[in-house]
């Protein structure tokens, strides 16, 4: 009987830990992906425009615009590191909404995607202090 006992706690115990150690591999993937998308995308060597900036300015290549969305869905899928899920959802979908429309040569994409690419406003609700 004790060593059912032990069995079952044992068992209880690793299931906790591995459960803990995926939460922390989840979160570990969602800073990851954010990051990775604000320094390749948002951020560029001295001397050369970010992607961003090059899709304001009407300079970004198609594969520019497709791998930004690629990331911009990315984080969409992922957890912020402050504040509410949803609010940070609209913000990134926001983001993709405004890449496809200039990809597909709308006029209100440039605009769409200046007020959607807002730093201040999404470092504000989701970056960490």
């Amino acid at each position: 009987m004790q060593r059912k006992i032990l069995v079952s706690t044992l068992a209880v115990a690793f299931a906790a830990v591995v459960g803990f150690s995926a939460k922390i591999t989840l979160a570990a993937d969602d800073h990851e992906v954010i990051e990775h998308a604000m320094k390749t995308f948002h951020k560029a060597p001295e001397g050369t425009d970010p992607t961003c900036k090059k899709i304001i300015n009407g300079t970004a290549s198609d594969t520019e615009l497709a791998d930004i969305i690629k990331a911009y869905q990315a984080m969409c899928g992922s957890k912020p590191p402050k504040g509410e899920v949803g609010p940070w959802q609209d913000k990134c979908k926001a983001l993709v909404a405004a890449v496809k429309s200039i990809q597909a040569k709308d006029a209100s994409g440039v605009a769409a995607y200046k007020e959607a690419v807002n730093c201040k406003a999404c470092h504000k609700d989701h970056k960490p202090d």
